[in-house]
C-alpha cells in the first residue's frame, strides 16, 4: 500500500512539475547600495563607538591582540543600539561544534526592572561570554553529561551578524565553544590558535629576510562550494535523500553527463532566480559571493566568494550553506549538499584556494619582483611541500568523512593519495636548485637559475592540474580534496600548522648556517637544496586519476588511504600529536576528542545509511516488485492458457523476464539479511576504531550488494509500480 501511495505521489509531481514555478519580477538594486547592511562591520563600528573603543577593538580585531575587557559594555551597547534600530530582539552566540554544522541558543536583549518594567538591554558580560546546555554535543570523552557546562566566548575577529527571522531578527555574535576546564569542544577555537601559531613561525622568517615592520601574518581563504538542487518534492518522495542526503539506491539513467552538456551552460531562470536571491541575502551579511556556474553534472551548480582572511572564510562558508538552504526551501527546492548524492555522476567538493599574507598586504605565496622576494617565496614555497610530505596523512585524515569516501580516488576529484602540483616553471627552478645548476625556462620566460645570482622566479603561467589534491596556482595553493558538506576550519587548521612547523624546522636550519658565518642568500641555498631533495615525492604534475600513478605512489612510499576508518589513525600518529602538541593548537585530550569524535560520526552515520536501505527495500523495492511479479505471473498464465488453444505459441521471453525479476527479489532479501547481521555483528565491538574498522571491511560492501539488486529492479519494474523519483527524473527535471 505504501509503495502504490508513494507512486501516486511521484505521479501527480511528473503531471505538475512543468510550467509550475515562475520567478518573480523585482527591480534590481546595485549590490553595494545594500551590502554589509546586516553586519556589524568596521564603518558601523567606526560610527558608533568612541575614537578610543573603536581603536581598541580595531587593534585587537588586526593584530590579533587579546580583547581589552574595559571596551565590552560600550562595545555591547553600541551592537544592541545598532541591532534594535534592524529589528532585532534577541541574540545568540552563534558557534561551530564538532558536528560539523552551527549552533544557537536565543537569547531575548529583555530584562525587567524592580518595578516589573520590560527593558531592552545587552551587557558587555552578555556579548563576551555565554553558557549553552552542552550536555549533547560530542565531546569525544573529554567531559561527562553531568559535567555538561560549557562557555561560548566572542570572537571578535569575525563581524556579527544578523539573521532576519519570520517575526523578527536574530543579533548572531561568532564565538568559540570550550569546556568548563578550558578545552575546545568546537571548530573555531582550533582554527584560531593554528592562525597565531603560523603567524609567530612566519615572522620568523621574515625577520632573517630583514622585515621588522610585518607584525602578523594572516591566512587567506577563498572557498569555491559545489551543491546540486533538486525538486523539494522529488526529496520529499526520496527517504534517503531526507535522511541520509544521498540516494542509497537508483539505476543510473541512459543520459547523465557523458554529453558535457551541463558545464558552464545557461542556467536555468528557476536556478538563477534561487541564486539571485541566495546573492542578495549573503550580499546583506557582507559575504562577498563572486563567481556563478553550472558545474560537470546535470543539476550540480558552484558559487565561489572573494578572498578573506580564513577564519572569517570559514564563518562565511557556513554561512552560505545555510541560506542555500532556506532560499531553496523558498523556491521548492532541496539543496544537496551531500559529496556524492547520486551515483555515476560527479560529486561535489569545497576547493579550498590557500595562501598567506603579512599584516602590510604582501602575499607571501607570490614570487614577486627581486632576487630577495623570490629567495623568500622560495622557502615559504619549501615549506608547504615540506608540510605535505611529512604531515599528508594528517591532512588526508582532516577531510575525511564517510560521504567523502565516495569521492576520493574517483575519476572525479582528487584522489586520498595527497601530492602537489608546481607546473612546468617552477618544478624546473626546484630541479635547478636541487641540482646547483642554471636553468632556462621556455621562450616565453628566458631566465638563468644561479646559486649566486638568483633572479626573479615569474608567477606559473601553465595550467591548472585539476587532478592534483593540492595544486599551486600563480600566488595560492588550492586544497581540492575537502567534501563539499564539511567544515573547512580542520583542513585549515591542520594545513596551517603544519606549515607553521615545517617553518620552524627551515628557519632553524637557516640560523644554523648563518651561524657558520654563511650570507644570508648561501644559507638559505643550502637549506633549501636539502628540503626540496627529501621532498621530491609528492611533487606530480601528472594526471593523479590514473592507475599509473597510483602505482608510482606506492613506489614512492605515499599512502594511499581510501577509506575513513583507516585514514583517521594519523589524527593520533605520534609524530603528528606531537607535532599539534608543540605548536600549542592542541592538547592530547582535546587530538583524542577529535579522534573519538569522527569515528562515532562515521560508524552513525554507515548505521543509519545501512537501516535506511534495509527500510526502503522492505517497504518500496520489494513490494513494487512483488506487485510486478503479479503482474507478470498473471500475464504468463493468460499465455500458458492461450498457448493451449494456439499451437506455437511462445511466451518463453515473458518467464525469462518473471524469472529474472523473481531472481533479483530473492538476491536483495538475501543481501538485506545479510546486511543487517554484518550491522548486529558490529554492535558488539567495543573499541571504536575496530567497529569503524569493521564496518569499513564488511557493511559498506554489502550495502553496494543490496543496492546492485535493487538497481537492476527499478529497470524492470514497469513504471506505474516504481514508487521512488527516478535519476531520469530528478536530474532533468527542474
Amino acid at each position: 500500500m505504501a509503495s502504490e501511495t508513494n507512486n501516486f505521489a511521484r505521479t501527480q509531481v511528473l503531471l505538475q512539475l512543468a510550467g509550475n514555478h515562475k520567478s518573480e519580477n523585482i527591480t534590481p538594486q546595485t549590490t553595494s547600495s545594500y551590502y554589509n547592511s546586516n553586519c556589524f562591520n568596521d564603518r558601523i563600528m567606526r560610527d558608533k563607538l568612541p575614537k578610543e573603543i573603536y581603536k581598541k577593538l580595531r587593534a585587537s580585531i588586526r593584530r590579533g591582540e587579546k580583547l581589552d575587557m574595559s571596551i565590552a559594555d560600550a562595545v555591547a551597547h553600541a551592537m544592541k543600539e545598532w541591532a534594535l534600530s534592524k529589528g532585532v530582539t534577541h541574540f545568540t552566540h552563534w558557534f561551530q561544534p564538532q558536528t560539523g554544522l552551527t549552533a544557537e541558543k536565543h537569547d531575548a536583549f529583555i530584562e525587567v526592572d524592580e518595578e516589573g518594567e520590560v527593558i531592552e538591554r545587552f551587557r558587555g558580560e552578555q556579548l563576551v561570554q555565554g553558557e549553552p546546555d552542552a550536555s549533547s554535543f560530542p565531546s569525544g570523552g573529554m567531559r561527562s553529561t553531568f559535567e555538561a557546562r560549557g562557555y561560548t566566548m566572542w570572537d571578535p575577529s569575525s563581524p556579527a551578524f544578523i539573521i532576519e527571522g519570520p517575526r523578527s531578527n536574530i543579533l548572531c555574535i561568532p564565538s568559540v565553544f570550550i569546556s568548563y576546564t578550558g578545552d575546545a569542544l568546537d571548530k573555531k577555537t582550533p582554527l584560531l590558535r593554528s592562525i597565531q601559531a603560523l603567524s609567530n613561525s612566519a615572522l620568523r622568517i621574515l625577520r632573517l629576510f630583514g622585515n621588522e615592520t610585518a607584525n602578523r601574518v594572516i591566512t587567506t581563504a577563498g572557498i569555491e562550494q559545489e551543491y546540486f538542487l533538486v525538486d523539494k518534492t522529488f526529496f520529499n518522495l526520496r527517504p534517503d535523500l531526507r535522511i541520509t542526503g544521498r540516494t542509497l539506491i537508483g539505476a543510473e539513467p541512459p543520459k547523465g553527463q557523458q554529453m558535457e552538456d551541463h558545464y558552464f551552460g545557461s542556467i536555468k531562470e528557476r536556478v538563477l532566480a534561487f541564486m539571485q536571491d541566495v546573492e542578495f541575502e549573503l550580499y546583506k551579511l557582507g559575504v562577498p559571493t563572486k563567481t556563478r556556474h553550472n558545474e560537470v553534472a546535470p543539476h550540480q551548480f558552484e558559487m565561489a566568494p572573494i578572498f578573506s582572511e580564513v577564519n572569517v572564510a570559514t564563518d562565511r562558508n557556513h554561512l552560505t550553506m545555510e541560506v542555500m538552504k532556506k532560499v531553496a526551501n523558498r523556491h521548492g527546492l532541496a539543496v544537496l549538499l551531500h559529496e556524492k548524492p547520486f551515483a555515476g555522476v560527479n560529486g561535489s567538493g569545497k576547493h579550498n584556494n590557500w595562501s598567506i599574507a603579512d599584516s602590510e598586504g604582501n602575499n607571501l605565496l607570490d614570487p614577486g619582483k627581486t632576487p630577495e622576494e623570490n629567495l623568500q617565496f622560495l622557502v615559504f614555497l619549501i615549506a608547504v611541500l615540506h608540510s605535505v610530505y611529512y604531515y599528508g596523512d594528517l591532512l588526508r585524515a582532516s577531510i575525511t568523512s564517510a560521504n567523502n569516501d565516495h569521492r576520493l580516488g574517483a575519476n572525479e576529484a582528487p584522489p586520498a593519495i595527497m601530492s602537489v602540483f608546481l607546473g612546468t616553471q617552477l618544478s624546473a627552478i626546484l630541479d635547478s636548485i636541487k641540482a646547483g645548476r642554471s636553468a632556462r625556462v621556455t621562450a616565453e620566460n628566458i631566465f638563468d637559475l644561479g646559486i649566486s645570482n638568483l633572479p626573479p622566479v615569474l608567477r606559473d603561467y601553465t595550467d591548472r592540474n585539476r587532478t592534483s589534491p593540492f595544486a599551486f596556482t600563480g600566488n595560492k595553493f588550492e586544497f581540492r580534496a575537502i567534501g563539499s558538506s564539511s567544515s573547512v576550519s580542520l583542513p585549515n587548521v591542520m594545513l596551517n600548522t603544519a606549515v607553521a612547523d615545517s617553518l620552524d624546522l627551515l628557519g632553524a636550519e637557516i640560523e644554523k648556517e648563518l651561524a657558520r658565518e654563511k650570507d644570508l642568500k648561501t644559507a638559505v641555498m643550502v637549506v633549501l637544496r636539502k628540503h626540496i631533495r627529501d621532498t621530491e615525492p609528492i611533487r606530480f604534475d601528472g594526471n593523479n586519476y590514473s592507475e599509473e600513478w597510483e602505482q608510482e605512489a606506492a613506489r614512492r612510499n605515499l599512502p594511499n588511504i581510501k577509506n575513513t576508518a583507516y585514514a583517521l589513525d594519523a589524527l593520533v600518529a605520534p609524530k603528528n600529536v606531537d607535532m599539534l602538541m608543540r605548536q600549542k593548537v592542541f592538547t592530547r585530550s582535546e587530538i583524542e576528542s577529535r579522534y573519538h569524535t569522527k569515528l562515532e560520526q562515521y560508524i552513525k552515520t554507515l548505521e543509519i545509511e545501512s537501516e535506511t536501505l534495509a527500510n526502503m527495500v522492505d517497504i518500496w523495492v520489494v513490494p513494487a516488485a512483488v506487485a510486478y511479479q503479479a503482474r507478470l505471473i498473471k500475464v504468463v498464465r493468460g499465455l500458458a492458457d492461450l498457448a493451449g488453444l494456439t499451437p506455437g505459441l511462445s511466451y518463453k521471453s515473458e518467464l525469462e523476464l518473471l524469472s529474472v525479476v523473481t531472481a533479483a527479489v530473492e538476491t536483495i532479501r538475501a543481501k538485506r539479511e545479510e546486511l543487517m547481521r554484518a550491522l548486529l555483528k558490529s554492535e558488539s565491538i567495543e573499541d571504536l576504531s575496530k567497529k569503524a574498522k569493521f564496518i569499513a571491511d564488511h557493511v559498506v560492501p554489502l550495502m553496494s550488494e543490496v543496492r546492485k539488486p535493487a538497481d537492476e529492479l527499478e529497470h524492470l519494474v514497469a513504471d506505474d509500480l516504481w514508487p521512488l523519483p527516478r535519476y531520469s527524473e530528478m536530474l532533468f527535471m527542474m
